[in-house]
């Protein structure tokens, strides 16, 4: 039987609201007709009407954080450490863990800023007629993922919050994604919350969940919609970048 695949992730681009104005991807496209002076250095005597039809290659030039696009998040970037010992980072992610049945989560009907349990997870699971197993990679289909490319898309969708993530942990789940901007709440929701109630705790909880236990973290995930509640693996390896919180990931759903 043929292999299908969906791809789950989104495209660096500069034209769509995808980060705060400061985080954005920056792109600068050179074409065909733009990029001789790039290539006669290489080749002493060339002249442009020597190349095919006069063209060159085209090449990009791009300003970027790991954390653009659909991308892995290390137990680094939350903490220096995870369960008392010191952090992994991207580039020290098992590759086991990326590779692995997959289980979405549907939690489009939770407000903006909601802030997901345990229990909830435990309510979903019960809906879909899941059981957790070690190593299942958990997506989570918040209302964000209908918002991408709109201006509210960083405010949109629920947030995992600390109780919630560490359920995950420690049902064996080392690898988690949602299609929201973040794994927490959008943070200008977390602002007004934190703003009356002065409490620390509340800012950026599901992500320090992993000082407690490591795990690995996708965002800004793509088409989880489609995908059915669980019988498909998810293949999410991340570009390896030496110390780094993150790395981008072209993550894809694979049905067999």
């Amino acid at each position: 039987m043929a292999r299908r695949f969906i791809d789950l992730s989104i495209a660096i681009e500069t034209d769509v609201i995808s980060d705060p104005p400061p985080l954005r991807p920056q792109i600068k496209y050179w074409s065909h007709g733009e990029t001789f002076h790039q290539i006669e250095p290489f080749f002493p005597g060339l002249k442009r009407e020597d190349l095919p039809d006069g063209e060159g290659w085209a090449v990009e030039e791009m300003q970027l954080n790991p954390h653009n696009g659909t991308h892995m998040d290390a137990p680094w970037h939350y903490h220096s450490t995870a369960g008392g010992q010191p952090a992994p980072t991207i580039d020290q992610t098992p590759l086991d863990i990326c590779f692995q049945r997959g289980v979405k989560l549907d939690f489009r009907h939770f407000a903006d800023g909601y802030v997901a349990t345990a229990q909830d997870i435990r309510v979903e699971l019960d809906r879909i007629g899941h059981r957790l197993a070690p190593l299942d990679i958990v997506l989570v289909n918040t209302r964000a993922g209908m918002r991408y490319g709109h201006d509210d898309y960083l405010v949109a969708g629920c947030g995992i919050g600390r109780e919630a993530t560490l359920y995950l942990t420690e049902q064996g789940v080392k690898v988690v994604g949602t299609d929201a901007w973040s794994w927490d709440a959008p943070f200008p929701i977390t602002a007004k919350r934190f703003a009356d109630s002065g409490d620390p705790a509340i800012i950026w909880e599901g992500h320090k969940a992993g000082r407690e236990a490591a795990y690995w973290q996708m965002e800004k995930l793509h088409n989880l919609e489609v995908l059915p509640s669980f019988g498909f693996e998810v293949i999410c390896f991340p570009v390896k970048i030496k110390g780094a919180g993150a790395g981008w990931t072209r993550t894809v759903a694979m049905f067999t």
